[in-house]
């Protein structure tokens, strides 16, 4: 079991890798000063063109989230998933996948998400970053998942979103930049995310996005 579990982690961070090196390509052909979206997963799954279609939206948004990714990650790539664009707005949701680690400290988080911070403030002075409150979960429905301890996460989540969004927002006063809650819609009467929405517990179907969208275009 060992083993295979070994095998899925090592295949995991070489599409991780991959996802790096294909974005460093693709900066090449970015128009600067666009809005971006970075992140980890559940900012890579947002179908922000085709949603963005649909409401007869025409900007320039580029998406660089690598799902799986922490903030120490992110903090590797900074030019990838941000500096390389250059962009006008920055919409930024990274952390979730860090406080699903039983031994991630609330200190940590903080820290390392203020050197995301800080170094966006040294290099883009000018840019609006948006820093997004994460999203709800729901650890029943991963519970009916067959991977192993998925409802133990998603549990684990459920118990620190509300300090890891406060921590968020009182690192946005920090900096001066903007927090946003976009949930409104998003959970059901006990807080967790709808079930129709939920794919696994954590990650959304694009109906969830739409919602988002809906929360954020104004932002835009």
């Amino acid at each position: 079991m060992n083993n295979e579990m070994d095998i899925i982690k090592g295949f995991f961070q070489k599409e991780k890798e991959d996802k790096v090196i294909r974005y460093r390509h693709l900066n090449k052909f970015v128009k600067k000063g666009g809005i971006l979206f970075t992140g980890s997963s559940l900012m890579e799954q947002f179908p922000i063109q085709e949603i963005m279609l649909n409401h007869g939206m025409n900007k320039v948004i580029y998406n660089r989230g690598i799902g799986g990714y922490t903030i120490p990650e992110m903090l590797k790539v900074m030019d990838v998933q941000i500096f390389d664009l250059e962009p006008s707005k920055i919409f930024i949701n990274i952390g979730t996948n860090d406080i699903s680690i039983p031994e991630e400290t609330k200190e940590k988080l903080i820290s390392d998400y203020r050197e995301v911070l800080r170094q966006i403030k040294e290099r883009l002075p000018q840019a609006q970053v948006y820093m997004m409150a994460y999203y709800p979960v729901n650890e029943h429905v991963a519970a009916k998942l067959p991977w192993p301890d998925a409802d133990k996460a998603a549990k684990l989540r459920l118990e620190r979103l509300p300090e890891a969004n406060k921590a968020v927002e009182e690192l946005s006063k920090e900096f001066g930049y903007t927090y946003i809650d976009v949930n409104e819609g998003l959970t059901d009467e006990s807080g967790r995310t709808k079930e129709e929405f939920s794919i696994d517990g954590i990650h959304m179907w694009s109906d969830a996005y739409e919602v988002i969208f809906e929360n954020m275009k104004k932002y835009l």
